[in-house]
């Protein structure tokens, strides 16, 4: 347990550290904005302490909304993904769910993919409806969410498969 808490950690700190220094300077096309450090709540072990993930959610968040000047709006994103977490699971994967032995780093598969796409959409969604807060900016909402999570998801992917462990 030693060993993922200090994994937990360090990967906390280093998703803020990335999204604060590199990824909150990237603004494709003037709205398309990469949020990875989401990948701290996805990667988070499923037999974990649901408490903790939701508190750490929201101080990740929390962290990000004070260097972006951005309101809470990350913090709520983040807190929501976390608490709807486990529901995004039963949905992507099924009884394996229960017996928890998913490892969200292995193998690309549909349900991964569909665990990963289905979090990173519903994240952007909240972001972007609470920053916006409009009715009459709904497609300026849709269209926000779905090219950044678009981007977001290959940069997920990307970083997951770069980063995962070797195998012994």
């Amino acid at each position: 347990m030693n060993r993922d808490v200090v994994t937990n950690s360090v990967r906390f700190i280093v998703l803020l550290i990335l999204q604060v220094i590199v990824f909150n300077r990237i603004n494709l096309f003037g709205f398309v904005n990469p949020y990875p450090y989401i990948l701290f709540i996805l990667l988070y072990p499923v037999n974990g302490s649901r408490a903790l993930l939701v508190f750490s959610s929201f101080l990740l968040g929390l962290g990000i909304d004070m260097f972006l000047n951005s309101g809470g709006v990350h913090a709520a994103a983040s807190v929501t993904l976390a608490y709807m977490r486990p529901t995004i699971f039963k949905f992507s994967f099924g009884i394996s769910y229960e017996y928890q032995t998913i490892r969200i780093n292995d193998k690309l598969s549909s349900e991964r993919f569909s665990f990963i796409l289905i979090s990173v959409i519903l994240h952007h969604l909240i972001l972007y409806i609470l920053e916006i807060f409009r009715f009459s900016l709904v497609l300026d909402i849709l269209l926000r969410s779905v090219l950044s999570a678009a981007f977001t998801l290959i940069l997920c992917i990307t970083i997951i498969y770069l980063t995962k462990p070797a195998k012994r």
